[in-house]
């Protein structure tokens, strides 16, 4: 592996706070140095990044891979190909697969298939229950011994009070999180879009936006009660997000994720049945959306993730109360975000940590960095490259992308895994 100087670069790293223009200087997969007045080393090759952001490769901590069982609609190299030219080169995977990672060598299977596709490193979440189904809890010792970052049934909430206290009592045990689904399985039954004016104008059955704030409630009654951490992802709601800032205030080990739709898109994006735009927890009303937006300017979100749900033609192309629930997001998480700060609503050291160095930590992770020493997993972003998302066009496998025709500006231009170029 020859050595890099990307050069002519604005350095951006909010784990460290740096944010200067300058060089860096990749050896061995590693990062030897950075800084305003490098040296060009005889023997290295140098990229001249011409002015663009040079940040930590990103960091996506919620991602269904496909593998194992869903390979007709993703599978992990060719998620690898879609987080590469997203400047994602760390993905979390979900564990509602089939089978459930529910067993350690499923673990270590998905981290290594990620090795294989030289572009990602997969963090397995290990499954909370057995098979994801609810009824009993899995081995979280022998899960966390293989490698597990977190305990979740994935797309499935853990609906039993009984079985959500006894997994954060034991994921306690093991210093893990328990990662939550934030919707009462009973009230989302058969749902399809937010219960509202527009659901009821279309006919269809509704979900009403208090079954996430329901259950966020009693999660968070829960961790107090047992000691155990808890993450709710893709929070959609206001009165979710008020009920995590009480929380955290408290002093309870309460964080959360939102994903780009639940800021960038609202309840009206599902147009007269539009399937890609049913998702899984439902689009919001505005008001939600703009407590979201605040969520992320004030720090009561941690983390923004992409929620890359594959689906394919057969999933999507049915009545919109039948088609599966879902929306690709690796390739543009990082596009989406950034309209938020070109709106002027977060600042751009905000958005980079959302997606690096915030999940990282999330997830016991030591990527999301640009320190010296760390893996030379890197993302090259031009902030005014104009670009639209156009189904069909994108990388990957999966296109059920619910921001199909959307303009976006800034775009990654280079993708760098321990040192080697996979995307630009």
């Amino acid at each position: 592996m020859s050595d890099v100087l990307i050069d002519h670069v604005r350095l951006l790293d909010p784990a460290t706070g740096l944010d200067q223009m300058g060089a860096l200087l990749v050896r061995h997969g590693k990062i030897l140095d950075f800084g305003p007045a490098l040296g060009r080393p005889d023997g290295v090759a140098v990229v001249d990044g011409e002015g663009a952001i040079l940040c930590p490769g990103l960091v996506d901590m919620r991602v269904e891979l496909g593998e194992p069982g869903g390979e007709f609609r993703e599978t992990v190299a060719s998620a690898a190909l879609a987080a590469s030219a997203g400047g994602i080169t760390t993905v979390a995977a979900l564990p509602d697969s089939k089978p459930a990672i529910d067993d350690p060598a499923l673990v270590r299977l998905l981290r290594a298939r990620g090795e294989e596709t030289g572009r990602i490193t997969v963090l397995p979440y290990g499954a909370a229950t057995r098979g994801c189904r609810g009824e009993e809890m899995s081995e979280i010792g022998l899960l966390t011994e293989a490698g597990a970052v977190g305990f979740t049934d994935g797309a499935r909430a853990i609906g039993s009070v009984r079985m959500m206290r006894m997994a954060l009592s034991y994921a306690a045990a093991f210093g893990m999180k328990i990662i939550q689904h934030p919707e009462d399985p009973e009230l989302a039954q058969g749902g399809a879009a937010t219960q509202g004016e527009l659901a009821t104008r279309l006919g269809l059955p509704a979900i009403p936006a208090a079954a996430e704030a329901i259950m966020v409630a009693r999660d968070i009654r829960l961790a107090q009660l047992t000691g155990g951490a808890v993450h709710f992802a893709h929070v959609s709601t206001g009165e979710a997000l008020a009920l995590i800032r009480q929380a955290r205030d408290r002093g309870l080990q309460v964080t959360c994720d939102t994903a780009p739709p639940y800021f960038d898109l609202n309840e009206t994006a599902i147009g007269a049945y539009r399937t890609f735009a049913k998702l899984s927890p439902p689009l919001r009303a505005d008001s939600d959306r703009l407590a979201v937006v605040a969520g992320l300017a004030d720090g009561t979100i941690d983390a923004i993730a992409s929620d890359h749900q594959p689906r394919d033609a057969d999933d999507k192309r049915l009545p919109f109360a039948q088609a599966t629930p879902g929306g690709t997001g690796l390739a543009t998480l990082l596009g989406v975000t950034l309209a938020q700060v070109q709106g002027g609503q977060i600042s751009l050291m905000r958005a980079i940590e959302m997606l690096t160095c915030a999940p990282a930590r999330l997830l016991g992770s030591t990527a999301g960095t640009l320190a010296r020493g760390a893996a030379a997993d890197l993302c090259l972003l031009d902030l005014d490259r104009v670009w639209q998302v156009n189904v069909g066009t994108l990388p990957g496998k999966a296109q059920n992308s619910p921001f199909d025709g959307r303009a976006l500006e800034g775009r990654v231009i280079g993708t760098w895994k321990a040192g080697r170029r996979v995307f630009g």
